[in-house]
């Protein structure tokens, strides 16, 4: 079982990640709900029937993670009120600090589009980051986020304008 759980760590963690910086925008709150959703795998130690169904699995996994991440009594109490935007305008602008140096290595097309990702709203992220770059369909969106998959086709339409009116239809 170890080296199953190993493999499983090994080849998912990356993409586990990716979705929860996508949805928190935050790398300290990702690299937790990363923890925490193999944590949650090791201890229910499922039986999948193939990759997709782990995949899946993991998927929702980290979407459930990073809801209760949002609705976490610290960040309700602790950080409640001015506290709240002071520290978010703090990490965002850590954050855009980090990610104009990163703009700087990258080509200008990819900087732009990064930007253009940045005015979606999570939910729209969400699905555009699932959907571009894990390569999963409608259906296995909507499963991994417990939205029904019109409401995903609909996000991720709304996505694409977006990105297009701020591209300049170059996407």
């Amino acid at each position: 079982m170890r080296e199953e759980f190993e493999d499983i760590v090994r080849r998912q963690s990356a993409m586990v990640y990716r979705l929860a910086f996508s949805r928190l925008r935050n790398g300290a709150d990702a690299e937790d709900v990363c923890q925490t959703v193999f944590l949650r795998l090791f201890r229910a130690d499922p039986a999948f029937r193939d990759a997709d169904h782990e995949r899946a699995w993991l998927l929702r996994a980290t979407v459930n993670c990073c809801n209760d991440v949002h609705r976490s009594a610290w960040r309700r109490n602790v950080l409640g009120g001015e506290r709240a935007r002071e520290a978010a305008e703090r990490t965002l602008d850590r954050q855009a600090m980090r990610q104009r140096e990163e703009q700087a290595n990258r080509s200008e097309s990819a900087a732009r589009i990064a930007e253009a990702m940045e005015a979606l709203t999570e939910k729209q992220r969400t699905v555009v980051h699932l959907f571009y770059f894990e390569g999963l369909a409608g259906e296995e969106i909507a499963a991994a986020t417990g939205e029904r998959p019109s409401t995903v086709r609909s996000h991720l339409r709304r996505a694409r304008k977006t990105l297009r009116t701020l591209l300049g239809g170059q996407l």
